[in-house]
């Protein structure tokens, strides 16, 4: 998985995408040259962004593994980016091999990559679609059939709300999920916060996002939290990102954002 896509340029290549510049903090290299200008703008203002998206990717691998230590063994996904070290599938099949996963985002470049580079094995399925239209999502005939919404479900929303507007109201769009989901269902988000950022370094930042493939909407920790009505809060609670249950990985203290994981009532 070296060297630059092989993609035809089009017009959405040069417009900056926020899947391929955070697979740019990683390290990765399915970027083009109009995701990594803008990535390297954000570094600029913000020179531990690649390191909190370490952090970002560790914490989802923290909250994969209790999902599965906990018996559940759906998984789904939304707003997974471009395929990239410590996949979900990878993380939950060290616990629990016969889990199911499902990939979804909305970016056409990220789905034809994982549906390229992801393993066809029948557990493990991408579909295109949009957290903000969520019944579309869960009448996806790929998602019905690979996931049984009768049993328990980690629904995984890591690094995808704050690029969802206040108007979308993408606090009902989480709702609408939850309640497809059973009781006993896990909901493990992280969410980016300028709380406690320097004004105009956030504000420079999120200028640069407007004009990338999704503005950038950084919410505070009551915000945050709202996502989780209906859920029970597991200890710690909604925390910053190296503080959720720090389990002897290489740990970094930085932290661009919150996380947390809720049990559905």
């Amino acid at each position: 998985m070296t060297g630059e896509p092989t993609t035809t340029a089009t017009e959405a290549e040069a417009r900056p995408n926020v899947a391929r510049m955070y697979d740019y903090y990683l390290g990765g290299c399915h970027n083009f040259a109009a995701d990594r200008a803008a990535a390297e703008q954000i570094l600029t203002l913000f020179p531990d962004t690649g390191v909190a998206a370490q952090t970002n990717r560790a914490f989802l691998r923290r909250a994969v593994r209790y999902a599965a230590e906990r018996g559940v063994r759906q998984f789904l996904d939304i707003g997974a980016g471009l395929p990239t070290q410590g996949n979900v599938h990878e993380v939950v099949r060290e616990v629990a091999p016969d889990s199911r996963v499902v990939y979804v985002d909305n970016d056409e470049v990220a789905v034809a990559y994982a549906q390229r580079l992801l393993p066809a094995d029948g557990r493990t399925v991408v579909v295109r679609g949009d957290l903000r239209r969520p019944d579309e999502l869960l009448a996806d005939r790929d998602v019905r059939a690979a996931l049984d919404l009768a049993e328990p479900v980690a629904l995984l929303l890591v690094a995808v709300l704050h690029f969802v507007p206040d108007a979308d109201d993408p606090w009902a769009a989480v709702a609408r999920l939850r309640d497809a989901t059973a009781p006993g269902s896990l909901l493990a988000l992280s969410h980016l916060t300028m709380d406690g950022a320097p004004p105009l370094p956030a504000r420079q930042g999120t200028a640069v996002y407007q004009r990338s493939s999704a503005p950038l909407v950084p919410r505070t920790h009551a915000a945050a939290t709202r996502f989780f009505d209906g859920y029970d809060l597991v200890e710690p609670g909604l925390v910053w990102l190296a503080d959720w249950r720090p389990d002897g990985e290489p740990r970094s203290s930085v932290s661009h954002g919150y996380g947390g994981v809720g049990l559905r009532r």
